[in-house]
């Protein structure tokens, strides 16, 4: 595990030093992305589905946040995108289940960025960070920012969300992932900053496969 993080830092670390570029990235399947064997079942059926699998911890998760969002927050209605914590144990299922608590609370978009800001600061040592280990330093931080404390530690030990951080498990296998941040297109289609060249050139990627998809149907 720790050469699966190192070998994502060292490779997403070079990407986003780079100049994203205007013309559309030359897809070549085995290349740019991977066409996955099984396709594995979209959340909504009919819909092109993206899903994007992070970890709050991996700081270039955390660099694609200000390029992602804006795009997510433009793309049409037949497109669903959907976010999926990456679990490789550890401290990865804790804020995996972190994330899958806020998501069945409603509240994740309102304390997303939050949280993932109080983690990096605290990864720089910025005392006014906070790692987020255990249940309760999440409610404790959660319940400034509005987040009732009792409801969030009910819901993270619930048989809801243990269901749903076994289905989140599930999918990751199935799309054949060994590092974060990765895409995946309609169950199909999985690439990551390196494969596809950067983050905005990702996007880009992810536009083409959409189009792709959408003419296919």
């Amino acid at each position: 595990m720790r050469n699966l993080i190192l070998s994502a830092a060292l490779v997403s670390a070079s990407l986003f030093g780079m100049t994203a570029q205007a013309a559309d990235v030359p897809l070549e399947a085995g290349k740019t992305y991977v066409e996955l064997s099984n396709a594995v079942p979209v959340a909504v059926p009919g819909k092109i589905e993206v899903v994007e699998l992070f970890w709050y911890g991996c700081p270039h998760c955390f660099a694609f946040e200000p390029t992602i969002n804006p795009w997510v927050e433009k793309l049409p209605a037949d497109v669903n995108f959907v976010r999926i914590p990456a679990m490789f144990g550890g401290i990865w299922d804790v804020h995996g289940q972190l994330f899958l608590t806020l998501e069945a609370m409603g509240v994740e978009d309102k304390v997303h960025k939050a949280v993932f800001e109080t983690i990096h600061k605290a990864s720089l040592n910025d005392k006014s960070g906070n790692l987020l280990k255990t249940p309760e330093e999440m409610a404790g931080f959660l319940a400034a920012q509005g987040v009732d404390k009792d409801k969030f530690l009910s819901t993270y030990n619930s048989f809801a969300v243990a269901g749903a951080v076994q289905k989140a498990k599930d999918k990751a296998k199935a799309y054949q992932i060994s590092g974060v941040p990765t895409m995946v297109v309609d169950g199909k289609y999985r690439f990551d900053l390196g494969t596809a060249g950067g983050p905005e050139q990702a996007l880009n990627v992810a536009d083409q496969l959409i189009a792709k998809e959408r003419a296919a149907k």
